[in-house]
């Protein structure tokens, strides 16, 4: 019925659409969130405990990637595809019909925090081995697009969270919301996870360019730590800017400048829908000019542009608020855009999945997971209501330096942009 390359878009991107659904929504129901499983604590704290389980969650990503990443070189792409698949629909279903505190007491932010954790895990494998999966199944005049569309997933999910939470904040009464409304977007993750699993099975496996590692761990940590740690260093802009301007700003229009629920959500649903064609024109225009050049642009623009656009934000009149979030989103969707197919062309084919989920999580999992929790914390300390920027700032700092210390390898043959273990 379908194509085998329209099947192959479908089977990696499915994940990235429901990975990034339910990290959304997470994102955008933190407040009733931290009020149904900590009921007990002032406002300001109920939000921090649910960004705190957040964190949690995010911090898993490393570990995740670390099994999925030796599942992916040694048995192939699609089995830890599958499995990240499988563990993040019953997980985010399973969020969804989780008692609240005044059911379970104590032991309702205990399962919320297995429940994160499971997400985490599965979160750290999928999105990175997707990209791959994609880029690899690419010819090389391709991939920064097939980058940009497993990136694209992601975005779909985001602006599927958000629009679902604009929907039912806007059509639900405050007490129905409260109450049960937001358990909703959480019982869609089963159908979509069981969807992206039938996908998967109907699609054949990239080819590879070398053979498996047998410890691609191991063959990672001793012989390319080098090359990890720059990875995580062009991650580290992505990472934070994405986790405070997509999921924590919904939080902070409303807490800091009293922004109603429902346009919160709106800005953000908004600014999804604008960053997809901007993933898919970078991704596309990187393998024609080259994708080392739009980074460095892209990351440049961050470190002078972040505290602008932020005073933009905390601005009364809700277009400048709107010009704002449009300004950070054409900054990030230029690095998400070109990104996966950066990392891919700089790394292994027989460690691949190791090095690049490693590399793409480690950062993620701790710079990102816990900005939204370090952005609550610095406005509380400082009065400061612009500082965040400064995270975003320093992230752009460190992946500016990273990307500058690769050549451009746009359009080479796999493996031939292989970096040589350094011993």
């Amino acid at each position: 019925m379908f194509s085998e390359k329209t099947r192959i878009v479908g089977a990696g991107a499915i994940g990235n659409v429901l990975e990034w659904y339910d990290f959304a929504i997470y994102g955008y129901f933190a407040i009733i969130i931290g009020q149904t499983f900590f009921p007990h604590q002032s406002e300001l704290a109920q939000l921090l405990s649910a960004f705190g389980v957040f964190a949690i969650g995010c911090l898993m990503r490393p570990l995740g990637s670390l099994v999925s990443g030796s599942i992916g070189d040694r048995f192939g792409r699609r089995a830890a595809l599958n499995l990240s698949m499988a563990a993040m629909a019953f997980s985010t279903f399973l969020v969804g019909i989780l008692p609240g505190y005044e059911s379970l007491g104590l032991l309702a932010p205990v399962l919320l925090t297995a429940l994160r954790i499971v997400q985490g895990l599965s979160i750290g494998g999928e999105c990175p081995t997707a990209f791959i999966f994609m880029i690899e199944h690419a010819g090389p005049r391709r991939r920064g697009l097939a980058g940009a569309m497993a990136t694209g997933g992601g975005t779909a999910g985001i602006l599927f969270g958000s629009a679902t939470g604009a929907l039912l904040t806007a059509v639900l009464p405050p007490e129905a919301l409260q109450d049960w409304g937001w358990r909703l977007p959480f019982l869609l993750g089963l159908p979509i996870g069981l969807l992206g699993i039938w996908l998967r099975r109907r699609v054949p496996e990239p080819p590879r360019a070398s053979g498996m590692a047998e410890t691609p761990v191991r063959e990672v940590l001793h012989q390319h730590l080098w090359l990890l740690a720059r990875l995580a260093g062009i991650a580290a802009l992505g990472a934070v800017t994405f986790y405070i301007v997509f999921l924590y700003l919904v939080s902070w229009l409303q807490f800091v400048d009293g922004v109603a629920p429902v346009r919160a959500l709106a800005f953000n649903t908004v600014a999804m829908a604008v960053a997809l064609p901007i993933y898919l024109g970078a991704g596309w225009l990187s393998d024609r000019i080259g994708r080392r050049r739009l980074l460095l642009i892209a990351m440049a623009a961050a470190m002078v542009g972040a505290v602008p656009l932020f005073w933009l934000l905390h601005h009364p009149d809700p277009l400048l608020v709107m010009a704002g979030q449009l300004g950070f989103v054409a900054i990030i969707g230029t690095v998400f855009g070109v990104e996966p197919a950066f990392m891919v062309e700089a790394t292994p084919a027989r460690i691949r999945c190791t090095a690049v989920a490693l590399g793409f999580n480690l950062p993620a999992g701790v710079l990102g997971g816990l900005s939204p929790l370090a952005a609550a914390w610095l406005i509380h300390r400082t009065g400061n209501d612009l500082s965040p920027a400064f995270l975003i700032v320093g992230a752009a700092a460190i992946s500016f330096a990273a990307t500058a210390s690769f050549p451009d390898r746009t359009g080479l043959p796999d493996d031939a942009s292989a970096a040589p273990p350094k011993k």
